[in-house]
């Protein structure tokens, strides 16, 4: 007789992928298929498909985005900024799977997007295995990308034509590759190269419940750089839930427009097939629970 399915004591294979959010807390994913498993000489890549997040893939083991659940963290990481300011030109750090620029194309106001991606293999496999993330945007031809280290891209001697109206640092964890980028150093240089009048940067910053100490120590970086910095929430099945991320501006407070306002530009710019953002969750993101007002010191 076939054995049925156990919800409490699931049948664990050598195959399934285990990631760690503490040392006595995590989740799994069963892999139907794995595409590619090998590592680049900056970090490991793993490309699969599973039942519940079709084809996803993995940077040194930790989830970074997957088909069927990448707009949760793509369009708030997005359309909470890019809404109030119709970017022209943009900075993404990161961001190799093309879901952030994808999302930026929905403005007609872009004209000009330049991607830093350190790792050209993740450029690579999201050409392959990820069209249904990116949809083309990879190759657009207002995308220009470069494969440098963001942190030395902004902070080494270069002149730069224009300042961009939003930046989006779409980052794996302060780690790593990474960890350069999680500094007042880099906030600053950031700065540096953002319209003063226009601009907006938002980027994730952890998980409240087990981020903490990384959360506050980000928000006291920013603070020291910006006039507006404002924590939400979001909530990234792919990441075990709850999720934060923050939007910092000189001049813009996140939540000027109503949000019956949002929902009417949205339809003038004619984007209307979102599946997580509105003008209602834009709002209602900036509404933190009592415990993260507290930890960010709200």
């Amino acid at each position: 007789m076939e054995k049925s399915f156990d919800p409490i004591r699931p049948n664990i294979d050598e195959n399934t992928h285990y990631e760690a959010m503490t040392p006595d807390w995590g989740f799994y994913i069963r892999p139907k298929k794995k595409f590619e498993d090998f590592h680049t000489g900056f970090q490991a890549i793993t490309v699969y498909e599973s039942t519940t997040f079709g084809t996803s893939f993995a940077l040194d083991g930790y989830q970074m985005t997957s088909v069927k659940d990448e707009f949760f963290y793509h369009e708030p990481l997005i359309h909470t900024a890019a809404i109030l300011n119709e970017p022209q030109t943009v900075l993404i750090i990161g961001g190799g799977d093309g879901g952030s620029a994808e999302e930026l194309f929905k403005y007609p106001s872009i004209k000009q997007i330049t991607k830093v991606e350190i790792d050209s293999a993740v450029i690579d496999i999201s050409r392959k295995y990820l069209y249904e993330i990116h949809k083309g945007a990879l190759d657009d031809k207002r995308l220009t990308i470069i494969n440098e280290c963001g942190f030395k891209y902004l902070t080494q001697e270069k002149k730069f034509t224009s300042l961009f109206d939003l930046i989006v640092l779409d980052l794996t964890d302060n780690f790593g590759v990474a960890e350069q980028l999680y500094t007042s150093e880099f906030y600053a240089a950031c700065k540096k190269h953002l319209n003063p009048d226009r601009g907006i940067i938002t980027f994730h910053i952890g998980c409240p419940l087990i981020n903490s100490e990384r959360i506050k120590e980000i928000l006291s970086m920013l603070r020291h750089h910006f006039v507006i910095v404002a924590p939400y929430l979001t909530s990234v099945p792919l990441y075990g839930g709850m999720w934060m991320m923050v939007f910092c501006s000189q001049k813009i407070f996140p939540r000027y427009l109503c949000f019956n306002e949002i929902d009417k530009l949205l339809e003038s710019y004619g984007i209307s097939n979102l599946q997580y953002y509105n003008g209602e969750v834009h709002h209602a993101s900036f509404a933190l629970p009592n415990f993260i007002k507290a930890m960010c010191s709200l």
